[in-house]
């Protein structure tokens, strides 16, 4: 099984929007661009929402036969570890090995003087197709990447043999997350764990780097746009190096993780994709549970006093919603509208201000974070928010393929 060029990964908290996010696919796929959609949902989320990986493929099998949709599809087990693959076995047929946490924990110097020796082939200058200046490989550079990510990619390993040994080699696609951690890799970095990863044995497909700049849940890119493009482009022309230097699988593509809604880097990721012809895979993550809230408040009545109270108690319970999501958020509680000033609202002032619209003046990415983390609130609301979700279902389904379609896979392959 080897992953397409293109794909796109999609998130629904509630599981109600399968066909509009397939739609979005299907779409894309009329102008020429082959994009397979990948469901995505972590242990967190469905926790959270009281949800299992079984659900998340239901609602994929039941949008692609609605839909008509012929093309491959993939059931993400969404930021794994050995904890909690088990539970995704069965129903994933794409896992995201999270090992971010095993990062920067340093090995040994007996397995760092093995790394050093196993890649010492490399040593003095390497010059990568692509990169204009050659990268200096010295003992002392490999002794570093073994202290950050040695233990790490043996983690890979451990997760990676174990879902082998549940579905066989060829019946999933391995991601390797290292996205979620405090420290950038570098494209020569991103090389020698390729490099690692190969010779352990893993053969990943994507591999889901940590960029400079702030991925906020949600809204877009914070950071240094230049420096994002470069490393960027030498990150594409290392995985393309790795497939041949390495013999790597030919689809091996780099994975943006929190792709949501990150419109400044877009341009750049476009511009390196084409100039290398490469694959690319993009995870959103929440931006189809923020479009069923805009079309809650766009429907007003009972949908806009939902909306409202998702925000109130949101506010309320700001620090337990936002804590587990911290690294990953840019919220300035100053400049947060009051609770009693968002219940005046009419629906075009809540919808204005939760849409991912720079160019609209009521546009709040602050408010549209604390939102993003508020799901919990729906979850709590039970039936009410379900039956909401059905009454709004026309407007909601718009907004959703509207979102996927014209802000992302637009922007990016069109």
């Amino acid at each position: 099984m080897l992953i397409e060029k293109y794909s796109f990964g999609t998130g629904d908290r509630f599981g109600k929007e399968g066909k509009a996010q397939l739609k979005a696919i299907q779409e894309i796929n009329k102008l020429g661009f082959n994009v397979v959609p990948v469901w995505n949902k972590s242990n967190r989320e469905h926790t959270i929402v009281k949800t299992s990986p079984d659900d998340v493929a239901l609602e994929a099998a039941e949008a692609v036969t609605a839909n008509g949709y012929t093309g491959n599809y993939y059931v993400d087990a969404d930021h794994i570890g050995m904890q909690t693959v088990d539970k995704f076995i069965k129903a994933s047929n794409f896992f995201t090995i999270d090992v971010a946490h095993f990062i920067g924990q340093k090995t040994d110097e007996a397995q760092k003087m093995a790394f050093v020796k196993n890649h010492s082939r490399y040593l003095g200058a390497l010059q990568i197709p692509g990169i204009d200046t050659s990268f200096d490989v010295t003992e002392t550079f490999l002794g570093k990447v073994a202290d950050n990510y040695l233990n790490a990619i043996k983690e890979v390993k451990v997760i990676y043999d174990h879902i082998v040994s549940q579905k066989g080699a060829d019946n999933f696609i391995p991601e390797v997350s290292m996205d979620e951690c405090e420290i950038a890799q570098s494209p020569l970095e991103l090389f020698f764990i390729l490099a690692e990863l190969k010779r352990v044995g893993v053969e990943v497909q994507t591999i889901a780097p940590k960029f400079t700049g702030l991925f906020a849940k949600g809204v877009d890119y914070i950071g240094d746009v230049a420096q994002f493009a470069k490393e960027f482009e030498q990150d594409v022309a290392v995985t393309q190096f790795a497939v041949k230097e390495l013999d790597l699988p030919a689809s091996l593509k780099l994975s943006v993780h929190s792709g949501s809604d990150k419109f400044a880097i877009y341009p750049a990721m476009k511009k390196a994709i084409e100039k290398f012809n490469a694959g690319i895979h993009v995870k959103t993550a929440g931006t189809t549970w923020l479009e069923e809230v805009i079309g809650l408040a766009q429907g007003g009545g009972e949908g806009l006093a939902i909306a409202k109270e998702i925000y109130a108690q949101s506010m309320g319970r700001y620090d337990e919603l936002t804590g587990p999501y911290a690294t990953v958020l840019n919220i300035d509680k100053l400049k947060l509208p009051s609770i009693q000033e968002v219940n005046g609202w009419n629906s075009q002032q809540f919808s204005d201000t939760l849409t991912h619209n720079q160019a609209c003046k009521g546009y709040n990415a602050n408010f549209r974070q604390v939102i993003h983390v508020g799901y919990k609130i729906a979850v709590e609301m039970g039936g009410r928010y379900a039956k909401a979700l059905d009454t709004y279902r026309e407007v909601i389904e718009k907004n959703v393929t509207h979102n996927i379609l014209d802000r992302h896979l637009k922007l990016l392959f069109n």
